[in-house]
């Protein structure tokens, strides 16, 4: 059996190849998608926000390209310094690709009960808290 490490990052990779090219045709990638949700739910986003709810997503250098991206496409727009929002393509392009991403979550999950899910979830939480706290170590 390969040890948990390596599952964690071949997962990873195959959520974002899967959904980097279930995204391409909207002219999103996972982590511009990721970007447009952060600023959905929450009226007052900035890019502070962005990048510490997607910090475990990507790098601060790659959470800066996604924004610029977002931007200079005109999902989101600056209504004040440092500010995001969504702007009526913006949403309109989230709306449009929640079909689709719900259907990859569903065939993400295919085979795995809602508890074994649940479990997985849990381990990983745990694994994370123990070695954010020194435990692990």
């Amino acid at each position: 059996m390969k040890p948990i490490g390596y599952w964690l990052n071949r997962t990873d990779l195959a959520l974002t190849t899967t959904m980097n090219a279930m995204l391409a045709g909207s002219g999103l990638t996972r982590l511009t998608w990721q970007v447009l949700n952060v600023v959905e739910a929450d009226p007052q986003a900035t890019d502070t926000t962005v990048r510490m709810s997607l910090t475990a997503n990507a790098s601060p250098a790659e959470l800066a390209d996604a924004i610029t991206t977002v931007l200079a496409d005109g999902w989101v727009v600056r209504p004040a310094a440092e500010h995001l929002a969504l702007t009526e393509d913006g949403r309109a392009r989230l709306s449009r690709v929640g079909e689709r991403v719900a259907a990859f979550r569903e065939a993400s999950v295919a085979g795995i009960s809602p508890e074994e899910y649940r479990t997985a979830v849990g381990v990983l939480e745990q694994m994370t808290l123990n070695l954010e706290s020194g435990q692990g170590c």
